[in-house]
């Protein structure tokens, strides 16, 4: 999976807490880069194979962090005047890769269910949730996803 980055998208390492009742998996902090301020949280869970997506925030900085299973995220930038534009990142969160994917408005994302149960995404974004702020298109326009 492609490892080069898109401008202003990042992965940041995240702690994990051995515990033998339970292990502690860390999401955010205020201090920790990509934090943009707080709007909202929720959970989103993606099915083994189902893939979800494209979708772009035009404002929303998306902090995403997989504490079940396993997901593949695909972010595409054709963002103008970007150095990345016309980039595809391709990298998976969750398993042994507990990390935060920070991605930045004016890119598109979509991703895909890895594990083979639940597959639970946290979303902290920093501000509240509003359906009139992203733009959709159907997973074919990108062509990236092929069977």
């Amino acid at each position: 999976m492609d490892q080069n980055l898109i401008a202003g998208v990042l992965v940041t390492p995240q702690k994990r807490i051995l515990h033998p009742n339970g292990d502690i998996l860390h999401a955010l902090k205020a201090s920790g880069p990509g934090y943009a301020g707080f709007g909202e949280a929720y959970f989103s869970t993606v099915h083994p194979g189902a893939i979800k997506g494209w979708k772009r925030h035009r404002r929303v900085t998306l902090n995403l962090v997989v504490p079940i299973g396993e997901i593949r995220f695909v972010i595409h930038d054709d963002r103008p005047g970007s150095p990345t534009r016309g980039w595809f990142t391709d990298l998976a969160l969750g398993g042994d890769n507990h990390a935060r994917l920070t991605v930045p408005s004016g890119v598109w994302m979509a991703f895909q269910g890895q594990g083979k149960s639940l597959n639970l995404l946290l979303n902290i974004i920093d501000e509240e949730h509003d359906p009139a702020e992203a733009d959709n298109v159907a997973l074919e326009f990108f062509e990236y996803f092929k069977s």
